[in-house]
């Protein structure tokens, strides 16, 4: 069972300045120590019959202000195929927007950029300067990787605005689109996927299930998934790790054991879910 994990994050706390992971900066999470440590892709064990083929690199905080060093740190450690996504400002002007663009496309591994929306989706997505540099990423080829909760329907409405201006733009949601694990307090979020899943470049990845509960239950991982692929279909799922915050839970071989065994899934489905999708939409065979 071969695997492309396409969402994990490494650190060198010597080399990058990762603000967030600071004791003193926020999040102030109670076992922010777990991961307060450096990782790289030898971190990662997996056992027989699971392989990890590859992985999809989504920044960490190294360098925001020049996210390019976290990406040329990347390409100089690295030994299996990986792809990477880099930080990026949305609101910046469009003119330093293309010279941060330009710049990060001087690396091989380059697939995409990310800016967290999160509490701060709508400011963002209706800032003067977003469609246009979301324009500049979709001419460039690169992603956009989407972390916001899609239950802020306004925060939605905004998006559609700026997909429907960037016919071309490929969007991957991040972490399910921050479900709630309980069934009840969901429609919102059910409404949010059903309007984006309309859009055929906007596929999404499902992971960060220790950022919704540290004490999720393969039930709730199980309903999550079956939702995505309802709305999505299964070839625009992902299954992803967020490694190293999944060890605020389990173990990664447990969370990659959990999906091949959680919710009924055929050999073939499991290798599109765990591999195919990855391979296809992070471009490993450029």
């Amino acid at each position: 069972m071969k695997i492309i994990d396409p969402h994990v994050h490494f650190f060198d706390l010597k080399k990058g300045n990762y603000h967030w992971l600071k004791s003193e900066n926020p999040p102030f999470w109670p076992d922010k120590p777990i991961i307060q440590k450096n990782f790289n892709e030898n971190d990662m064990k997996l056992a027989s019959p699971m392989e990890l083929a590859g992985f999809v690199h989504i920044e960490a905080g190294f360098n925001n202000e020049q996210p390019w060093q976290e990406i040329a740190w990347l390409e100089s450690m690295n030994t299996m195929p990986f792809k990477s996504v880099a930080s990026i400002d949305l609101t910046s002007s469009p003119q330093y927007f293309i010279k941060q663009v330009s710049k990060l496309l001087t690396y091989s591994s380059i697939v995409g950029v990310r800016h967290i929306l999160d509490d701060d989706a709508e400011q963002i997505l209706s800032n003067k300067n977003t469609a246009t540099n979301l324009a500049t990423l979709a001419t460039n080829n690169l992603h956009f990787e989407l972390q916001m909760p899609l239950a802020n329907l306004a925060a939605v409405s905004l998006l559609e605005k700026l997909l429907k201006n960037a016919p071309h733009l490929n969007v991957i949601i991040n972490h399910c689109g921050t479900p709630k694990l309980t069934a009840k307090q969901n429609q919102a979020w059910f409404d949010g996927m059903g309007l984006l899943s309309e859009y055929p470049k906007v596929t999404i990845k499902c992971s960060g299930w220790e950022m919704f509960s540290r004490h999720y239950s393969n039930h709730q991982l199980t309903r999550v998934i079956k939702a995505c692929i309802a709305i999505f279909s299964m070839d625009r799922v992902m299954l992803a790790s967020n490694f190293p915050l999944l060890l605020f839970s389990c173990s990664y071989q447990e969370l990659w054991q959990s999906y091949r065994v959680a919710f009924g899934l055929t050999s073939n489905e499991l290798e599109q879910l765990c591999y195919q999708n990855a391979r296809r939409y992070y471009r490993f065979s450029d």
